[in-house]
């Protein structure tokens, strides 16, 4: 009984042991022919399997599934594949963009074992870090710049407008006391135009009050004492005229005299010849 159950027991051995081979065939053939999808399905049958767990990991980094590749490359505990294991992390963080986490983990692969192509994508990324750093620092300085230059231009800008304003509150001042001085010449030439209409008026009306008294008995009045003004000559008595005409006779001079008819038509003579 004894020998049929150790019987039993080794070909079961056999029979799991042909089954892993042809798993681990056909994950190696779908592998090789760059069926990684085919792949990564044999290869998770064989997961706990020696070296299971590491072909996985890289069937996942071939199909570029590089977090889940992370995670696989992140489980394996066999220390004959760490220098591996390491430098395919390296590889997996560089493609994730973690270039510093992809630096530190070429740089303690080199720690167990030199190698070209670890070295070599090492200063790669060294390199590039470089010249990102610069390019970084380059782009804070040109934001820095264009920061600065912003500001200069708000604060141009708020000059500007401050001078603007500036400008035209001058402006509605001068406009103001323009205004201002129109109204105060307008007011004086009113008052002017209203005394000067007063002063007519006055100058009216006393012309009025003066043209009331010139009554017609006073204008009477003026014209007899202008022509009492005026003196009369006397008349001239007859004997007088007598005497004249005497005169002229004995001078040779024929004029005739025409008596000159007086009130109450004197004919004596006062003072006799």
């Amino acid at each position: 009984m004894r020998g049929v159950l150790l019987l039993l027991g080794t070909m079961a051995l056999l029979h799991a042991g042909i089954f892993d081979f042809l798993d681990v065939n056909k994950a190696h053939t779908s592998y090789e022919n760059k069926d990684y999808k085919a792949a990564i399905q044999s290869y998770k049958k064989l997961e706990n399997k020696a070296g299971g767990r590491y072909d996985l990991a890289n069937s996942y980094y071939k199909s570029k599934q590089y977090k889940k590749a992370l995670e696989s490359y992140e489980k394996i505990t066999d220390k004959k594949l760490e220098f591996k294991k390491l430098h395919n992390l390296g590889n997996t963080y560089a493609h994730l963009g973690k270039i510093d986490d992809a630096i530190k983990s070429y740089e303690a692969a080199l720690k167990i074992k030199k190698d070209k192509d670890t070295q070599y994508n090492l200063d790669l990324l060294k390199k590039q870090k470089k010249e990102q750093q610069k390019k970084q620092n380059k782009n804070q300085k040109n934001k820095k710049n264009d920061k600065k230059q912003n500001s200069k231009n708000q604060q141009n800008k708020q000059n500007k407008n401050d001078q603007k304003n500036q400008q035209n509150q001058k402006n509605q001042q001068n406009k103001q006391n323009k205004n201002n001085q129109n109204k105060n010449d307008q007011r004086k030439k009113d008052q002017q135009n209203k005394s000067q209409e007063q002063h007519n008026k006055n100058q009216k009306k006393t012309q009025n009050k003066d043209a009331k008294k010139s009554t017609p008995e006073s204008k009477k009045q003026r014209k007899k004492q202008a022509q009492g003004s005026i003196k009369k000559a006397p008349p001239i008595s007859d004997m007088e005229e007598r005497k004249y005409q005497k005169m002229l006779n004995n001078r040779g001079v024929n004029t005739l005299m025409l008596p000159l008819k007086s009130k109450g038509d004197l004919h004596h003579e006062t003072n006799p010849w």
